[in-house]
């Protein structure tokens, strides 16, 4: 449902168990572009864009494209729709202007994808599940997925390919799943994706979800789509964690978070210190929820 991207999704074989290597076992070519091409889908109050716009490239550097105001759902809508690149990562900002068809917005991220018939197919055999069938928007084709542990995401196509410079920090797609779902939905996700799985750490610091002195497991994936942080907990998450859809990297964190307070950015937990980073979550004007880390210090 974004209107300025293009994209490409894989497909793979089930996989038969889950390792620190590259967990793939590919009968067919990925046909992943770039987590350059990957989005956030925010979705905020038409008077908040302009302040949301300003504060996040503010923070982050970066510019909006123009606004456009279109339908990007299968049934009649009408949103203003931008993309707000950055070095750390990109949004797919939406300013509804009518109530939003259903399940739009509950969708965390898009991937763009070349073919999406593929897509689908691909989606499909690694056992996810599809909420919206293909559609033509102004400039291609979407469609809505969801993976085990109800992990919805949107998969784009464009007529025409986008060509975007690659970033410098590449963000996390922050997955949260229960205990009884989380192999389920990275042993999916593999093989869709063609990724690994780069990390699995059993006793990560709790401190990084609001939860010190305790420990949770912490999945790190890469792909061909860009990186994704699978937390898998009891559920029991102290406020704003889970909120977060994505996780910035930055070289920086505390310039970070001052030239976020400085744009008007709510800090919502200041910096928290691990063995592995160091991480704050933050509140962008119009309610964007974010965390934000860099590596901690030796």
């Amino acid at each position: 449902m974004r209107l300025t991207l293009s994209f490409s999704v894989a497909i793979t074989l089930l996989l038969g168990s889950i390792t620190p290597a590259i967990a793939k076992q590919a009968t067919t070519s990925s046909v992943s572009v770039g987590p350059q091409y990957d989005t956030t889908h925010v979705y905020i109050a038409p008077e908040e864009v302009e302040a949301f716009v300003q504060s996040f490239t503010a923070t982050f550097g970066g510019k909006s494209t123009p606004q456009v105001v279109a339908t990007v759902t299968p049934t009649p809508s009408s949103t203003t729709s931008q993309l707000v690149q950055t070095p750390a990562g990109t949004v797919s900002l939406f300013g509804f202007k009518t109530p939003i068809p259903a399940p739009f917005g509950a969708e965390r991220t898009g991937y763009l994808v070349t073919d999406m018939e593929q897509a689908i197919k691909a989606a499909r055999a690694a056992g996810a599940e599809v909420l919206v069938e293909p559609f033509r928007d102004p400039i291609g084709l979407d469609a809505v997925i969801a993976w085990p542990g109800g992990v919805n995401m949107q998969l784009y196509w464009h007529d025409k390919a986008p060509h975007y410079a690659p970033l410098e920090t590449v963000p996390e797609n922050r997955v949260y799943v229960s205990r009884e779902r989380a192999d389920a939905f990275v042993k999916a996700f593999l093989a869709f994706s063609h990724g690994s799985v780069e990390r699995d750490d059993p006793k990560a610091d709790g401190a990084l979800i609001g939860r010190p002195g305790e420990s949770f497991r912490s999945i790190e994936l890469y792909s061909g789509f860009g990186q994704m942080q699978v937390l898998v907990t009891d559920g029991h998450l102290p406020y704003p964690y889970g909120h977060e859809m994505t996780g910035y990297a930055v070289k920086d964190l505390e310039a970070t978070i001052a030239r976020a307070t400085a744009a008007g950015v709510q800090v919502l937990v200041p910096e928290v210190k691990s063995t592995a980073r160091r991480s704050a979550v933050l509140q962008f004007p119009g309610g964007y929820i974010a965390e934000i880390h860099a590596a901690a210090q030796s």
